[in-house]
């Protein structure tokens, strides 16, 4: 290979021990998936078989990096976790994380990694310039996931080396299990933890003194300058999350929306002033950024609390804000100090927040309501705010005790156990949490959760990404809160996201950058050598993996029912904020309709139509789900929209 890829896969067989080294597909088939996430998906269709559970040996769990990924490109150190959704049973589980284990992975002489099977005792992955072996991790069972990096870089001496560890929750199959890196990054949806803990998969630790080349370095070094200038040019995502900027600057653009959750998303008022006050909090803390490999946001930061009850306690946050919602604001938790606090425990446990936090949330709710008592809480006083009861419930859900039975299969199993009035309050999306903000305000970024190949995980999130550019234009929409061009524009944005995706490159680096097409298609062909690459061919991508993996969702079980399967509390109206009085529910049926029309899909089902895949070059595909009935049609389900007041 001229440059940008490796050339080499690592598999490893858990179950038989065994480790081998296999050579990436030909060019033709790289420039259909190109990498990260586009190449997992490839690999988990043509893999996993028929039938297989996510928690079954057969499933794979995928770390693959893309052809920009270690090179000088900005934020080059992504890393796709992909497998057979833990979350949904059905759908491939997409996730992502930084910092340096996906560039760190090529620099050890691989662009990624292929797990099947299950160890009969724990054990992780020790990887090291081009050699890797299976070593015992009984010792480090039971570890969180900050303990668990620094135990294994001790063992094997080397203190900066990049480890992908799951914490309690990977190893209890929690829903929401997530896998993390160098402290503060986390690959959060898909349920990749879960999956990595069903094969006694502690970690997967990597370190090497290799590198990736680039065909044409000199035109390579002029695009990245380009793209990085562009990056910190208007108002991007880079602009706003710079230098932990999520945590100020971030923060007060949430409270301006209107889309913090707050006690269980029952008060935007109420998440709009939190909002306000995490910023302010912060300003007066210690706040350190956090870089990734080749990353000029470093968005991830250090946190030190500087007065109040948790003063001098440090937190190791991510770039997002969700974490912390899911953590506490949710359960109405008002001291951001104690935020912070709560957000550490859950990273630390290995656990995205938004599921657990939102099957708590939910208790709370019931239990302010009226609706239950102490004798189902097992004693416990849920009002809202009462933080010491969190760690109480997270633990009893790691033991799977008492009312944490309920809780640990995520907030729809917890509704569908009290049934009535906690199926309207429920917060989820195919039964987990998405990435926890309240998107009632978004129509459009709620309504591409439920749609989502992927399962409820950010795919192309519509008007959030305000500038995709002249590349990726389509008709002018109107309100935000109207259902006309939603489909479209969820269709534009997921070709855009997907093809980004299997690149190797951060999102935060792409969000709103003008021109970004044209620049990542110049700087594939600088670093792989291939003698060109077109933004047309860049949209095919995008629009090629899409349809591989809705086509693998039908063939796993698929129907528009699970499109629909919503909780309640995301069609109620929001009482107040800048969505209050309005809601998705009335036209959600017609929307999932729309957007299985634009995509070429059969109306009445998500089922791709065979010319569409044909006319993407997915022909073995188009007769795989030929074989396919799909049981249930969209007219058929029996979903119900709650009666809205007439909206303006």
């Amino acid at each position: 290979m001229s440059g940008g890829y490796i050339g080499k896969l690592l598999r490893a067989d858990l179950t038989t021990g065994t480790i081998t080294t296999e050579y990436l597909p030909p060019e033709n088939v790289l420039r259909q998936y190109i990498g990260g996430v586009g190449l997992a998906a490839k690999i988990l269709y043509d893999e996993v078989p028929l039938g297989t559970k996510p928690l079954d040996p057969a499933n794979r769990l995928i770390f693959l990096s893309g052809p920009l990924g270690g090179t000088p490109a900005p934020t080059s150190n992504d890393c796709a976790v992909c497998c057979l959704s833990h979350e949904t049973g059905y759908t491939m589980g997409v996730a992502h994380f930084h910092g340096f284990f996906g560039s760190t992975l090529k620099f050890a002489g691989f662009d990624g990694v292929i797990i099947q099977g299950a160890a009969s005792k724990p054990v992780y992955l020790w990887i090291q310039d081009g050699k890797a072996e299976i070593r015992d991790a009984s010792g480090l069972w039971g570890k969180d996931t900050h303990e668990t990096l620094g135990m294994i870089r001790e063992e094997i001496g080397q203190p900066e080396a990049a480890v992908a560890c799951i914490g309690p929750a990977g190893e209890a199959l929690m829903n929401g299990a997530s896998v993390c890196t160098d402290y503060h990054h986390m690959a959060a949806k898909g349920g990749a933890g879960a999956v990595m803990g069903s094969k006694k998969l502690k970690a997967v630790a990597a370190w090497g003194t290799g590198g990736v080349s680039v065909a044409d370095p000199d035109r390579f070094i002029e695009i990245m300058l380009e793209w990085r200038r562009k990056m910190f040019t208007g108002d991007t995502n880079a602009q706003m999350l710079l230098n932990g900027g999520i945590a100020t600057r971030g923060y007060e653009t949430m409270g301006n929306t209107s889309i913090t959750s707050f006690k269980n998303l029952l008060d935007p008022d109420g998440g709009t002033a939190m909002a306000y006050a995490i910023s302010e909090f912060n300003k007066k803390c210690v706040l350190r950024p956090q870089g990734s490999f080749s990353c000029p946001v470093a968005c991830a930061y250090r946190l030190e609390i500087a007065e109040g009850s948790h003063k001098g306690f440090v937190a190791t946050p991510g770039g997002g804000g969700e974490s912390i919602e899911g953590s506490a604001l949710v359960m109405g938790i008002t001291d951001p100090g104690t935020c912070y606090y709560l957000t550490e425990q859950f990273d630390r446990m290995g656990w995205d927040s938004a599921t657990p936090g939102l099957a708590i949330s939910l208790l709370f709710e019931l239990y302010e309501r009226g609706l239950i008592s102490q004798k189902d809480t097992d004693g416990l006083e849920l009002k809202w705010g009462n933080a010491e009861v969190i760690p109480v419930l997270v633990d009893k859900m790691l033991k799977r005790e008492g009312i944490g039975k309920v809780l640990a299969e995520g907030p729809k199993a917890t509704a569908e156990h009290f049934g009535g009035e906690a199926l309207k309050a429920a917060v989820h999306i195919k039964g987990s949490g998405p990435n926890i903000h309240d998107w009632r305000p978004i129509f459009e970024t709620l309504f591409s959760y439920m749609v989502s190949p992927a399962g409820p995980c950010h795919q192309g999130i519509g008007t959030y990404d305000p500038d995709l550019g002249p590349e990726y234009s389509f008709p002018q929409l109107g309100s935000m809160f109207t259902p006309e061009g939603r489909a479209l524009g969820t269709r534009v944005r997921m070709i855009k996201k997907l093809y980004d995706d299997s690149l190797g490159v951060c999102w935060f680096s792409t969000m709103g950058v003008d021109g970004i097409a044209d620049i990542t298609c110049r700087a594939l062909v600088a670093a792989t050598g291939w003698k060109d690459f077109s933004i047309e061919e860049a949209h095919q991508v995008g629009e090629r993996i899409i349809n591989l993996m809705q086509a693998f969702s039908v063939r796993f079980g698929h129907t528009p029912a699970h499109d629909l399967d919503i909780g309640g509390r995301w069609l109620d109206p929001p009482e107040s904020g800048v969505a209050k009085g309005l809601s998705i529910a009335p036209h959600l049926k017609r929307l999932v309709r729309d957007y299985y029309e634009v995509m070429g899909w059969e109306p009445d089902t998500g089922k791709p139509l065979r010319e569409t895949l044909i006319r993407i070059g997915l022909e073995k595909v188009a007769d795989d789900i030929a074989k396919v009935e799909v049981p249930v049609k969209l007219q058929d389900v029996p979903f119900q929209a709650p009666a809205i007041p007439e909206q303006t």
